[in-house]
């Protein structure tokens, strides 16, 4: 299981490093991430990792911005 994670990481990483420099960006951002999820991982699962990871971004976005409040 371990080794299959890291395989899609990798992958995934790759293609999106790929797309930003076909785009001439010199980070990552999430645009780049998303397309690459969307062309490695088949389908509706593709749909599923992004949902998923759209709502655990503004979660962390949520408990962040309370943490920091409280500073």
């Amino acid at each position: 299981m371990d080794s299959f994670v890291k395989d899609i990481f990798q992958k995934i990483a790759s293609e999106a490093g790929r797309l930003a420099r076909y785009k001439k960006n010199k980070c990552l951002t999430s645009r780049e991430i998303q397309t690459a999820v969307r062309l490695i991982i088949p389908g509706d699962l593709a749909k599923h990792c992004i949902a998923k990871a759209q709502d655990t971004i503004a979660l962390y976005g949520s408990n962040d911005n309370n943490n920091s409040d409280s500073e």
